[in-house]
């Protein structure tokens, strides 16, 4: 106040204020990270003590998406593999020569790579079922070699579980004796067969640990182009996990309509408000009984976010986050998009829900609706921002019309996940 003209950001020589800056920056890294084994990485105030493998990205300021890939690699970036479609995720994520994705102080992070826009989930099919012939062909060529590199350590690589973060370090401590005991043993041996067999599983041995494959996209991708190859990867049954970064719009290319986008919003292709409302992608999942879907909102509900994250990749088969991403596309300040989420939750628009498999193979209910009745209107949400009030202006009476139809939907879909919420488990696993 003192000095009016003093802003938050400020031009001034770069090198008086760059070398300092620069000792207090090694300083920061220098910190040790959290060990991640001892502490509850499912919670919400434990899981941000983890370090970020998703950092400074290109994205716009406020984007609704890059809180979830951060997320993403907070809980699982050191094992990750990632199949990532065209649009605005593949364009602040490899925006090369730089890139957001990175490595902790141990060399280890996300594998990270870009295809096209209408194959990333055949393209992220393909890296599974790679790791997945990869790993087979690691084990029989370990337990070929079982009695040379030691039963005991053998039998602990291939009967590890991996179900949590203690037990995959103490996997990785294993791998690691693994690879020191073939070194070692490489450096004595003279047969050439043997000397084959031996690097051959030395170049494979890092497989052992549990790895974690995503497939991230857009809704333009997930919705539309890729729709076809996503239902295939799907129904495949494969130990993939899919988060659509659902922004309503295909936001990289100008904000056109998706078959995401609702009803009422106005957007290219839509200038007079879609007339027909958002595909249910969720209820589409859920009919196959056997993969596991959530619908998550950052700012609405967090503790649901990490809940839905951590058992999407706990379950062994193919599993489907849709997260609300806000954009600029939607036509408000995004400091308020968190904001915007809770509303969206509030009004119903956008309930949160799991549906777990395993529940069902345990004879329990697998969906579970996590959030409540809605507490406001959907014009209480859905007018504070441009894609919606711009209607109201060029046609109030059309704006009028599509309301009332918008808020039926939300009735109608409230109703139906209720039911569900309510209703008989089935067993939908195979």
């Amino acid at each position: 106040k003192q000095q009016p003209k003093f802003k938050a950001i400020n031009m001034q020589p770069q090198i008086p204020l760059r070398e300092p800056e620069r000792e207090n920056w090694e300083f920061f890294l220098s910190l040790p990270e959290i060990d991640r084994t001892n502490i509850p990485v499912s919670q919400v105030k434990y899981s941000q003590l983890l370090e970020p493998l998703f950092e400074f990205s290109g994205a716009c300021a406020g984007c609704g998406e890059t809180p979830y890939l951060k997320l993403m690699t907070q809980l699982f970036g050191d094992r990750a593999m990632v199949a990532n479609a065209t649009g605005c995720s593949s364009i602040y994520g490899g925006n090369l020569p730089t890139t957001p994705w990175t490595q902790n102080s141990d060399g280890r992070g996300p594998s990270w790579s870009n295809s096209l826009f209408e194959d990333n989930a055949e393209f992220g099919l393909g890296m599974r079922v790679a790791l997945d012939q990869r790993i087979e062909a690691a084990t029989l060529s370990l337990r070929s070699l079982r009695e040379v590199v030691g039963e005991e350590l053998a039998d602990s690589i291939l009967f590890a579980e991996q179900i949590d973060e203690a037990e995959i370090n103490a996997q990785r401590a294993r791998v690691g004796d693994l690879k020191h005991r073939l070194t070692a043993l490489l450096a004595d041996v003279e047969d050439a067969e043997m000397k084959g067999k031996l690097e051959n599983l030395l170049s494979m041995a890092d497989v052992f640990v549990k790895k974690s494959v995503w497939i991230v996209g857009g809704d333009g991708w997930a919705y539309d182009i890729g729709y076809g190859g996503l239902d295939h990867v799907l129904a495949s049954g494969r130990n993939v996990n899919v988060l659509v970064l659902d922004t309503e719009v295909y936001s990289n290319t100008g904000g056109q309509m998706s078959k995401a986008t609702p009803r009422g919003a106005v957007a290219k292709f839509a200038a007079a408000g879609k007339p027909l409302p958002k595909k249910d992608m969720g209820l589409l999942a859920m009919s196959y009984g056997n993969i596991y879907v959530a619908r998550v909102a950052m700012g609405a509900n967090d503790a649901q976010t990490i809940r839905a994250f951590m058992e999407a990749e706990a379950y062994d088969g193919p599993s489907l986050i849709l997260a609300y991403s806000h954009c600029v596309a939607h036509g408000y300040d995004l400091k308020y998009g968190l904001e915007q989420q809770k509303a969206a939750v509030d009004s119903a628009y956008w309930p949160l829900y799991r549906f777990n498999p395993d529940l069902a193979v345990e004879g329990k209910n697998p969906f579970s609706l996590d959030s409540r009745a809605p507490k406001i209107s959907l014009d209480k949400y859905i007018y504070r921002e441009g894609r919606y009030r711009m209607l109201t202006q060029s046609h109030p009476e059309r704006a009028a019309k599509l309301l009332e139809l918008a808020q039926a939907d939300v009735e109608a879909r409230w109703e139906q996940y209720s039911q569900l919420a309510k209703g008989p488990s089935s067993n939908g696993k195979s």
